[in-house]
């Protein structure tokens, strides 16, 4: 499995999550406070240094005020990123 920070999939995330919270109206220190985070945190989420747990993802949804099925599906329309094949090299001695 490939990593997924800062995959296609996870850049698409943030930036809708960063876009709804625009919409929102909400500042990252309004968000940071709601969710009873550092505003580091949510600026670390949003700049895409860190992952988002499902259950964050969830109070992301709720405290921002979108429907994080909808957000999903528009992620899930990404397609994953390349796979790379682990090269093998065989030693004989």
């Amino acid at each position: 499995m490939q990593k997924t920070l800062r995959s296609p999939r996870h850049v698409r995330l943030v930036q809708l999550i960063v876009d709804k919270r625009k919409e929102a109206g909400l500042s990252q220190a309004d968000l940071a406070e709601a969710i009873d985070r550092y505003q580091s945190v949510v600026a670390a989420i949003e700049s895409g240094g860190r992952r988002i747990d499902v259950i964050e993802f969830l109070d992301l949804a709720e405290t921002i005020g979108f429907d994080p099925h909808e957000l999903l599906r528009d992620v899930a329309t990404i397609a994953p990123s390349q796979k790379r094949k682990k090269s093998r090299t065989l030693s004989i001695t």
